[in-house]
């Protein structure tokens, strides 16, 4: 007799996995946005901290293969290592945060959410003139790295700061999987040591690796065949949309 599972969890694997069959698209397309878009919808379903914990391997799976898919990986490293030092202290200080869950860790998810959804649509830059990389770089990872254990989305401020660099397109691309790497390698870290994530969560988070690679392998293919510029308007029109849906959830 075929095994059938309880219709609510098959509900729950099926949101699960077009969530980041969708959030793997849109990093494909972008190079950039499966923790984010994972963080932003199923933070609507679920608490912050169990979804940080869901998006842990897809982000490491997906930024590892964006991470390696050029050279040039030694000289960022070299680079960009006092922002990447300042990620990995933040997120352990902010972890515990995101894993006490509650109505702030919503709201500060919601927030993050909005904030970058709103520099994206209006295009915000932060030129950063190399003379100024060695005390801006540290505090740049150190407030990333807070915002990452407080909501578990890695972008803000580290993406504009990144842009701003005047790196190749290349090079941004992998300074991004590098940064969104050592996010979430720190993120599992500190989940861990706030005892909000174990090795038998993995499993779930294993299963969404999948879907997260078909997304991602699908955005590539169709990256040249669509308008980026519109492509990345609706994505930030979306995350608007959620970022204030959840800010005014967790007050209602």
């Amino acid at each position: 007799m075929p095994l059938s599972l309880p219709a609510p969890l098959l509900a729950h694997i099926g949101v699960v996995a077009a969530t980041f069959a969708v959030a793997g698209f849109v990093k494909g397309v972008t190079g950039m946005g499966l923790p984010t878009v994972a963080m932003a919808v199923l933070g609507t379903l679920m608490l912050p901290a169990q979804a940080a914990a869901l998006l842990l391997l897809p982000s490491f799976v997906t930024n590892v293969w964006q991470l390696f898919a050029g050279s040039g990986v030694r000289a960022l490293v070299v680079r960009l290592w006092p922002m990447l030092a300042g990620i990995v202290g933040g997120t352990l200080v902010a972890a515990p945060f995101i894993a006490g869950g509650g109505v702030w860790a919503v709201a500060g998810l919601g927030a993050a959410l909005t904030l970058y959804a709103a520099a994206g649509l209006r295009a915000w830059r932060l030129p950063v003139p190399v003379r100024h990389e060695r005390w801006l770089s540290p505090a740049i990872g150190t407030v990333t790295g807070l915002v990452t254990g407080v909501t578990g989305v890695f972008v803000v401020p580290a993406v504009p700061y990144l842009q701003g660099l005047e790196l190749t397109k290349e090079d941004l691309v992998q300074a991004l999987g590098l940064s969104f790497t050592v996010s979430t390698i720190a993120l599992a870290i500190g989940l861990a040591g706030a005892h909000a994530f174990a090795l038998d969560g993995l499993r779930e988070s294993f299963a969404a690796v999948l879907p997260a690679l078909a997304g991602m392998w699908l955005g590539q293919r169709v990256r040249g065949r669509i308008s980026a510029a519109s492509f990345r308007r609706w994505f930030f029109i979306c995350l608007l949309g959620l970022g204030l849906e959840l800010m005014a959830r967790a007050f209602v």
